[in-house]
């Protein structure tokens, strides 16, 4: 799945220490994210990040048709996932973070746990992205983000259907609430899981910020998610701010039928 040209959050990327344990702070709530690798066949770090370089060395001298066939390359960098707890008792899920979305749901991989703290509100979900799809119904219900930090009455999507998402369990989109705009029955708009994190005290900014640092192996939780501000401890000097763009999200496949599809993730 491909990196959208431009993040729909603010994103902070420095060579930090590896994350800690999920704890809020200051008004705000951090996680740890760790990355999946999307290659396959491809074992070695070290000949992938190789291989990473060496195409975007190439693609400064190349044509749009040299860089449409040069897919292989683009499709080795790394998703960045987190552990998101939905239900009470909570069910653990590993979701892609998706700065280019903001509808959040499950079922793509490991199957949905119902709790009778989650509920169907009897609306149909479907979303498209440029390299994928899901289908299903829309639930509401409690996601927790780790040592009882939780959100109550947050609406999911459960995926009946889910295309172009092997290995992880669905998606946390952290984008702008436009974006969920049709996407669920006689429903205008979803509020967001950062959202309702600050409709519910639980942080004081509606920002969400991300720091990583290097690492050697396949898949390691080498970075941090925090929502409700920035984290001082994951950079130096200070952090520079420019405005979001307002209009409709750029599609980087102009065949997809969805606003969402340009599908920011998280990537390396």
């Amino acid at each position: 799945m491909a990196l959208g040209s431009s993040f729909l959050a603010i994103l902070v990327l420095t060579l930090a220490v590896a994350a800690s344990p999920l704890e809020a702070r200051n008004g705000r709530v951090s996680l740890p994210l760790a990355r999946r690798t999307n290659s396959t066949g491809v074992t070695n770090v070290l000949a992938r990040d190789q291989a990473r370089a060496q195409f975007l060395k190439n693609r400064g001298h190349s044509d749009l048709r040299s860089r449409s066939g040069s897919i292989a390359a683009v499709n080795l960098v790394d998703t960045y996932v987190v552990s998101v707890g939905i239900g009470e008792p909570a069910t653990d899920y590993t979701l892609i973070v998706d700065t280019g979305s903001s509808n959040t749901w499950v079922g793509a991989n490991k199957a949905f746990v119902a709790t009778p703290n989650t509920v169907n509100t009897g609306n149909i979900v479907d979303v498209s992205y440029g390299s994928g799809s899901f289908f299903g119904d829309e639930y509401s219900g409690t996601i927790t983000l780790g040592n009882g930090l939780s959100i109550s009455k947050q609406s999911f999507g459960v995926a009946l259907e889910a295309k172009g998402f092997s290995g992880v369990d669905g998606i946390i989109g952290i984008g702008p609430i436009d974006l969920t705009r049709g996407t669920v029955q006689d429903t205008n708009e979803v509020p967001t899981v950062t959202q309702n994190l600050y409709t519910q005290k639980v942080i004081g900014e509606q920002v969400v910020s991300v720091s990583f640092a290097p690492t050697t192996s396949e898949s390691d939780a080498n970075g941090e998610l925090t929502f409700g501000g920035t984290d001082p401890s994951k950079y130096t000097g200070s952090i520079a701010y420019t405005s979001v763009i307002v209009d409709d999200v750029v599609s980087s496949n102009p065949d997809s039928p969805s606003p969402q599809a340009s599908h920011n993730h998280l990537t390396c």
